[in-house]
This record gives C-alpha cells, structure tokens and sequence, in this order.
C-alpha cells in the first residue's frame, strides 16, 4: 500500500510533485461553490488508505484554512484510515499570544479546528514559532528546508559574507544558515509599527565591506526585510545582498519594496504559491523532496532523522 496524495487548491502544482516524487497518482478531488460562496469538495476512493492531505493556508489564508478543514473531514468520512495534514506553510502561526487582552490566539484556534476535523498529524515547514507543536493534540513534525535554501545561495556567497538575522525572532534560523555555511552572523533590532511597517533600529554584528545574506522564515509585506537591507548598508555592508526565506507570500507592496537595486537575489520554496513577485530577482526552490521523503518515512513508520528542525 502506497501513502495517497491529496491536493487542495491552494497549492496543486506542490502536489503533483509530491505525488510524482512517491510514484503515488493524486486522489481525484472535486469542488463545487454554491453562489454564497460556500464550498462543498468531495474526495475520492481512500477508504482503508494513509492519506497526506497537501495545504498550506498562504494568502487568502481564511479561505485556505477552510478548505482544509473540509477535505480533513471529507477524507475521514470517506473512510480514510489516517489523514495527515501537510501544511507547508502554516497560517496563523504568528498569533501565537496576546499583545493585548481583547485579541485571540489565532495559532492555537487553527491547531484546535484542524485537530477537530480529523487530523491524525499535521506536517509543517519552518513555522514561525516552534511553540506551535504545544498547541496540538495530535503530533507535529517541523521539517526544515534551511539546508535547501543553504545549498542554493552558496555558489554566489563570498567565503566571509555574513548572515543576517532581520529581527531576534528569526535569530535562531540565522544560526542554523550560519553553521551550514561556515560563515558569521548578526542581527538586526527592529520596532514593528503596525501589520505592514516596521523600523529598524540597531545592528549587532560586523558588515563592514562584506556580503549579506539575510534569512528569514517568511516574507509577507517586505517591510522586515525592506528595513533590514537599509541598516546593513547603513553600517558599510557591500551594496549588493542575497535574501532567503522558507516562504515567499508577497503580499501588498512587496513587490515594489523589494524591487532595489541592492537586491542581489531573492531565494524561496515552493510552499505557497507566489501572487506577486514579478521584477524581483526571485528564484524558487521546492521542497517536494523534502516533504516526500518525510512522508514516505512516515508511511513506512521510519523516523525523520535529518529532516527536523533541530531543537
């Protein structure tokens, strides 16, 4: 018996590469939308199967997380023996605590309603925090695509260029691209203002006529990003900088933020599928290998070795 495959809409072209990767034909899937909006899938034959149901919840992240509840339970009132979630990129994860008393935990209420509508273990990539696995009752596995995104920006990389972290929170993930790539790094102090802007404030680390690389989980509005390359070369930095993120979204002005001509090359996955991003020297990188190879270990109850998120 084969893991079956699948694929929402938020991201099919990911599918069909995980399912061509596992020689695993995708379950067929079909949509009806009522003229209110309201959506009405219905899976295929899995009855008895392992199913890794493919759907990140990028942009329209609402729509997408509905969607996924609705095929979790289409699949399990089919008859599906296990339903994995695989969520690449996982919406929500930032509101993972209040900033004040009138706010919801948005990452905890996505982890209950997709608990509740009949996953069995979800599969994420680089999430934006790691307190994310604690807010389920099922298991999550956190895989890793920095050694992916590594290999691809060191050909172009000088040997004493530095990584930057564009804020402390993605500090730990500059880190994990330092010691991958033998090479130093820093951080970038920032102050977020509001949803779309931010200011930075502060660099710790030497940049001073050197390389940047600046890393990131995810890139939404390109304002951390935005106000990052302006520090590094305000501090000296080479005028030319390499940007790599697990997930490019590109929403907003993104587009127009990052069209600089500092902008060396912009490196992201697959993970989501990128709305906006034309003019920008954007290469992508997909993590269908990856998430294939977890969940033909998975199936075969084989561990994930090398794959995590180291902890």
């Amino acid at each position: 018996m084969v893991a079956r495959i699948v694929a929402g809409r938020a991201n099919p072209e990911l599918a069909g590469r995980i399912a061509a990767a596992l020689a695993s034909p995708l379950v067929p899937v079909q949509f009806e939308t009522f003229p209110d909006g309201e959506l009405r899938p219905a899976v295929g034959e899995v009855r008895g199967e392992d199913v890794y149901l493919v759907q990140p919840t990028g942009p329209p992240v609402s729509e997408n997380l509905v969607e996924l509840l609705l095929l979790l339970d289409a699949c399990r009132r089919a008859g599906a023996d296990r339903v994995s979630a695989v969520v690449p990129y996982f919406g929500y994860a930032r509101q993972d605590r209040r900033g004040t008393p009138g706010e919801a935990v948005g990452a905890r209420m996505a982890a209950d309603v997709i608990t509740a509508a009949g996953a069995d273990r979800v599969i994420v990539v680089d999430p934006h925090t790691l307190a994310l696995e604690a807010m389920f009752g099922v298991p999550v596995e956190m895989l890793s695509a920095v050694a992916l995104l590594a290999g691809a920006v060191r050909p172009a990389l000088p040997e004493d260029a530095v990584v930057i972290a564009p804020d402390l929170g993605a500090l730990k993930l500059a880190r994990r691209f330092s010691a991958l790539l033998g090479m130093g790094f820093g951080v970038v102090s920032k102050h977020r203002l509001s949803g779309a802007t931010v200011r930075a404030e502060e660099l710790v680390g030497d940049v001073a006529g050197r390389s940047v690389l600046i890393v990131d989980d995810m890139i939404s509005t390109g304002a951390t990003i935005e106000a990052a390359m302006s520090v590094v070369r305000a501090h000296g930095a080479e005028p030319y900088v390499t940007v790599a993120a697990s997930h490019g979204l590109f929403v907003g002005p993104a587009a127009q933020r990052l069209q600089r001509p500092g902008l060396r090359r912009l490196v992201v996955t697959d993970s989501t599928v990128h709305r906006e991003g034309g003019g920008l020297p954007l290469s992508t990188e997909s993590i269908a290998g990856l998430l294939a190879d977890a969940i033909g270990r998975l199936h075969n109850s084989q561990p994930l070795d090398g794959l995590l998120i180291p902890t």
